[in-house]
């Protein structure tokens, strides 16, 4: 019995920690997967966007043959940010160009009535309209899973396990605003 309590007390200090180093182990393997499947969710809804800009673009460009400089420009960085697999702060820079160019497209359209009037160019602007709002959704979803991995990374003593398991700090997915600068005082 004597020999009981002391190697209980032996076995509790080894295992709790070890325990503990498990849970949060799985707990960033967990939010790494959220964070795959949030991003899969965003390439789902801008390869969306890609394939209606090409639809939208020509039919524009029945309407306004002579801005042809703005719908090459559109096309060329729709063809860009497509291509673009790079890291999240390269496409998110792609995208903003994108809205940019779309925001150029729709002010075109702006000069021609009849194309305002098209009932294909209305179809066209609204179903991109809801993609841009799914873009919206799923981005608010993958940066909601950002801050609750890079917390959890950046938290002690759960950080001791992020650094150890190679678990790397995420990147938002920013493409409607330039990042905020955002400094922090310590009192």
């Amino acid at each position: 019995m004597e020999v009981l309590i002391p190697l209980a007390i032996l076995a509790a200090i080894v295992l709790v920690p070890l325990a503990w180093y498990v849970a949060v182990f799985n707990r960033f393997t967990r939010l790494r997967q959220h964070l795959c499947e949030s991003w899969s969710d965003i390439e789902v809804e801008l390869q969306r966007r890609y394939e209606l800009i090409p639809n939208l673009v020509a039919t524009v460009q029945g309407y306004a043959n002579h801005e042809r400089e703005v719908l090459s420009e559109v096309t060329e960085i729709r063809n860009r940010a497509a291509a673009n697999h790079g890291p999240v702060s390269s496409q998110s820079r792609d995208e903003r160009d994108l809205e940019l160019g779309l925001r150029k497209l729709y002010a075109v359209a702006e000069a021609y009535p009849d194309l305002k009037a098209s009932h294909h160019f209305l179809a066209l602007q609204q179903e991109l309209s809801l993609t841009e709002d799914r873009i919206a959704a799923a981005r608010r979803f993958y940066n909601g899973n950002v801050r609750d991995l890079n917390q959890l990374r950046e938290s002690f003593p759960t950080s001791l396990v992020g650094s150890m398991g190679g678990f790397e700090r995420a990147e938002y997915f920013d493409s409607t605003a330039e990042p905020a600068q955002v400094s922090v005082v310590m009192r």
